[in-house]
């Protein structure tokens, strides 16, 4: 290489290694409001919302170190015990919109709780805490004496595909639905910085697919076609990995945000549960 193009070369790679560098730290400090986007709710609008939904109630939970969790039960339609679907949402979404959407989904019941800093929870969210939060429900919800305990879904949507996993690989459910999943955060963080190492920055990992192999619950994994968030391949990794029978829908004409307002979401929802062996 010419001694010129050398000294050219030079000062601009140390701009570039040290701007990716920065970027890099920049990256690991911040990435907390990266992956989560608490959403407030007002109190006077969830006591409206109760009140509008015949079948729910509120549920609330303490947790050991002090973090209150509030939500709603829903109950299932005609006698108890019911079977259960406990629901963990999206990195931005507040799960308060699902309790009037439930009576689609009539004989079973539903948790709604939201995550640490969402909603009327306290605390402030994590990766660890999320599946700490996730254990203490299940075991929570469990000791009702109006849930059938052998008819437990887990249902996760984007991040939350990641805790639902978790719980799964934790606990014995029925069944598990997924909708937007991905393998992991490192390979999602990977897709969008490239250049960067993620696997050494990323704290909050969600490695669904280092604990699917373990899980033989019946998966159905629900995929938006033009989803460039969670991108289907994504997707598909995770079910390839799936230790159970697994069922991947793509669903066509939707994105990311939008995936619930395609006509055949609930439908394929209520007809996986339905289908479900009974114990």
């Amino acid at each position: 290489m010419p001694v010129w193009l050398r000294e050219t070369l030079l000062p601009v790679l140390g701009v570039v290694v040290l701007g990716a560098t920065l970027l890099g730290l920049l990256l690991f400090l911040i990435q907390d409001r990266l992956i989560f986007y608490p959403q407030p709710l007002d109190a006077r609008a969830a006591e409206a919302l109760q009140r509008a939904v015949a079948r729910s109630e509120p549920f609330a939970l303490d947790t050991d170190d002090g973090v209150r969790l509030q939500g709603w039960f829903i109950r299932g339609k005609g006698s108890a015990p019911w079977p259960l679907v406990i629901y963990f949402g999206g990195n931005a979404e507040e799960v308060s919109w699902l309790v009037p959407e439930w009576p689609r989904v009539s004989e079973w019941a539903l948790l709604l709780v939201n995550y640490r800093g969402y909603g009327l929870s306290g605390g402030r969210p994590s990766e660890q805490a999320m599946y700490r939060d996730a254990l203490a429900l299940y075991d929570r919800v469990l000791r009702r004496t109006d849930v059938d305990g052998t008819r437990v879904v887990v249902f996760g949507r984007s991040l939350g595909t990641g805790v639902a996993t978790y719980l799964a690989a934790q606990r014995s459910v029925a069944g598990v639905v997924l909708v937007s999943p991905y393998d992991s955060l490192v390979e999602l963080g990977r897709g969008v910085y490239p250049f960067l190492p993620v696997g050494l920055l990323l704290r909050h990992r969600f490695d669904s697919a280092a604990r699917a192999p373990q899980i033989t619950a019946p998966l159905l994994a629900i995929v938006a076609a033009q989803d460039t968030l969670i991108r289907p391949e994504r997707s598909r990794a995770l079910v390839q990995a799936w230790g159970g029978p697994a069922r991947l829908d793509v669903l066509s004409g939707v994105q990311h945000d939008d995936v619930h307002l395609h006509p055949a979401y609930w439908s394929t929802i209520v007809a996986f549960l339905r289908e479900l062996p009974r114990p």
